[in-house]
């Protein structure tokens, strides 16, 4: 059986990022089939690159397709229709993050037969296996989702195997050089990805659905040897830690860091302020010396309200944050804090509250890094999710209209259309986050020369100083003529 890979185009504006799911899938399929892996974000037209794959026996072939929402989706649903307008015979399996949460709604559109939920290493390889024999069951696939008698069904998700237990990447798979980004952690930037999960339920994050409060790790051992083969043989001199939670047992990540640290390459991974206040000053130590340079943590909110509704677990406060920067400082290592502002019952107040705290935080330590979203619901989020939909929140039931352009907005937390948030308040929030970027000028841009930063601050000082965010129309021309790019949109 031919088997086709598909990344959708997410990263305009950028260079590609290394499509890791797409390479975790295939290393469980290596040697039982034709294995290609086609990434749109580096193709021209991706279409006429499947097709050409695909051949004149569609029947034969399966395209198995990662989405996000976002750019993604906007790019997957227009390329899934036209491939089923050309290869009628082509068998289309999505899998990621949108189809596990949104399942149904795939199911519903002619474009996709079978939908693969949560971790679907394993699951993907069991469809193929009943494929190729002709006559699938997939009533019996754990993680599967498809049409019985035309309605969208689904099977319990599947057990999340332990990493240790898949198989090792095959890089070969992908052109590698080409995923190689400059960035301010280093020339040679690229992606690795050693755990599952986060064992906390904050019911404003999607991951809860995804893992249930799971987390499964990769040995220490394992993470230093994908470091020292991407120092090897691509002379890489940084990683990008992407799991949802590097940073949950402390042990682990002190022997990462001592293990890669003769490689000499810097490294960024997202973790939880509370746990990495409880580390001691060794791990703090061996992270440092390790290459650890920045470290992305949910400080969510300034307001220990709304921390108290999106029920954040353990002991995360406004005050553990001030205390997390502080510490930080202490260490030569940058907090990025990410902030989710305008979260009901009482959007404006919160959205102030969160205003205010950042300038605290940048009174602490002024080289953190700011985030920051407006409150957006996902599945099954409890309280926050209640309230949103008190106002009128409601998903999209068909792909259409996901991929409609306020849709689009939203998944990438910008919309302006949110029926809880005021456009008043919309506005204030980009408004301060305009005066706050010129202000305070993100390291991560490697561009931004220091006479740049010099200007922007320049402008923004007395706008900072006195409070005063409105109508900041300088700073916005200012912004276009640097070509500033914000992190939460670009990466680093």
């Amino acid at each position: 059986m031919r088997v086709l890979l598909y990344n959708p185009r997410s990263s305009a504006g950028r260079k590609p990022v290394l499509p890791m799911s797409l390479l975790a899938v295939a290393a469980g399929l290596e040697g039982a089939h034709e294995l290609h892996i086609v990434d749109g974000n580096l193709e021209d037209d991706p279409a006429a690159a499947l097709g050409r794959l695909i051949g004149d026996d569609p029947g034969t072939t399966v395209l198995g397709v990662t989405v996000m929402p976002g750019p993604q989706l906007a790019d997957a649903v227009p390329l899934c229709r036209e491939l089923r307008r050309r290869h009628p015979g082509l068998t289309i399996v999505w899998g990621g993050y949108f189809p596990s949460q949104h399942w149904d709604v795939c199911l519903r559109s002619e474009l996709v037969d079978f939908v693969v939920r949560g971790h679907g290493e394993r699951v993907f390889a069991e469809l193929l296996t009943q494929l190729a024999t002709g006559s699938p069951s997939p009533g019996e696939i754990a993680g599967l989702a498809w049409r019985d008698g035309g309605e969208p069904r689904s099977n319990p998700r599947a057990p999340i195997p332990r990493p240790d237990d898949l198989p090792e990447w095959d890089y070969d798979l992908v052109d590698m050089p080409r995923y190689l980004r400059r960035t301010f952690l280093g020339r040679r930037t690229v992606g690795a990805h050693t755990s599952y999960g986060c064992p906390y339920f904050c019911n404003f994050c999607a991951v809860v659905t995804m893992v249930e409060g799971r987390w499964l790790a990769q040995s220490a051992e394992r993470v230093a040897r994908t470091f020292a083969e991407y120092r090897r043989r691509w002379n890489v001199d940084a990683v990008e830690l992407t799991d949802n939670n590097f940073f949950v047992h402390e042990a682990r990540v002190a022997e990462v860091a001592e293990r890669v640290r003769p490689l000499g390459m810097a490294w960024w991974g997202e973790g939880r302020i509370d746990t990495m206040l409880r580390f001691s000053e060794t791990t703090w130590r061996a992270m440092r010396d390790g290459g650890l340079k920045m470290v992305f943590l949910g400080a969510e909110s300034g307001s220990a309200e709304t921390l108290k509704r999106m029920d954040k677990g353990g002991s995360v406060s406004p005050e553990a944050t001030l205390e997390m920067v502080g510490l930080m400082a202490r260490w030569g290592i940058v907090p990025e804090l990410s902030f989710v502002l305008g979260s009901p019952p009482d959007p404006d107040d919160d959205a102030d509250q969160t205003i205010d705290f950042i300038r605290r935080v940048k009174r602490v330590n002024p080289a953190t890094e700011i985030i920051m979203y407006l409150y957006t619901p996902v599945p099954l989020a409890g309280e926050l999710l209640d309230g949103a939909a008190a106002g009128g929140f409601a998903f999209p039931e068909t792909l259409e209209e996901w991929v409609s352009h306020d849709w689009l907005d939203f998944a990438q937390r910008r919309s302006r259309t949110l029926s809880w948030i005021r456009p008043s308040l919309g506005e204030r929030i980009r408004e301060f986050e305009r005066v706050l970027n010129a202000y305070h000028p993100t390291t991560t841009m490697t561009t931004l020369t220091g006479l740049r930063r010099t200007m922007l601050r320049g402008l923004a000082a007395w706008r900072y100083h006195a409070g005063f965010y409105r109508w900041p129309v300088e700073l916005a021309a200012a912004h276009r003529l640097v070509a500033y790019q914000r992190p939460e949109t670009t990466g680093f």
